[in-house]
């Protein structure tokens, strides 16, 4: 069942969309990248959500997305995850929604079973310590190109993993859903 909802702590209106799978299967929180909509990853959400994964995607705050700062982004998401009830789950994000996955994985590790990239942004910002980090990307993406993955991977090779989606340009998520979901089912075994 899909539910589109806003949640509003401080007056801020977050939009998200809790895609329940039937059972009790793991979890996976997805953020969206700049100026991309939380639906830009639902067809993604939804093959996943059909083979029982519950996805939980987090967009950003209502007309703001230039204003947002990534620790704001991060906390948005983390009282998202809190005002549904997800407990330790893969985080993870579509470019910049990538980095504030990394940020958030390292802020609540205790929520962070490990990290989903779809394209790497290249920026500064840690990988949690200890979690396996998958990193789907387009071979073809000129935004964020595949040298960003491979030198993330680098830097944390013994839990670091790529798979790349041929031909695949920045916005892979949307043109290849059913590739990338399926190197997502693929790689965590959820199935």
């Amino acid at each position: 069942m899909t539910q589109n909802s806003i949640f509003e702590p401080d007056g801020r209106a977050i939009p998200y969309v809790d895609e329940m799978s039937e059972g009790d299967g793991p979890a996976l929180v997805l953020i969206p990248g700049r100026g991309l909509e939380g639906g830009a990853l639902g067809s993604v959400a939804h093959i996943l959500a059909g083979e029982g994964i519950r996805v939980l995607r987090i967009g950003s705050r209502a007309g703001s997305d230039e204003t947002v700062s990534l620790q704001q982004r991060v906390d948005d998401a983390s009282d998202v995850m809190d005002h549904v009830g997800i407990g330790a789950s893969w985080i993870g994000g579509h470019g910049v929604g990538g980095t504030v996955a990394r940020a958030l994985s390292a802020k609540r590790t205790d929520r962070a079973l490990g990290v989903l990239l779809l394209g790497v942004e290249d920026v500064d910002v840690p990988l949690a310590p200890a979690v396996p980090v998958l990193i789907v990307q387009g071979s073809e993406d000129d935004v964020m190109p595949p040298v960003n993955g491979e030198r993330l991977r680098d830097a944390a090779p013994e839990r670091t993993s790529i798979v790349t989606i041929e031909g695949g340009g920045h916005l892979f998520p949307v043109s290849d859903p059913v590739d990338t979901a399926f190197a997502i089912e693929d790689y965590l075994a959820w199935d």
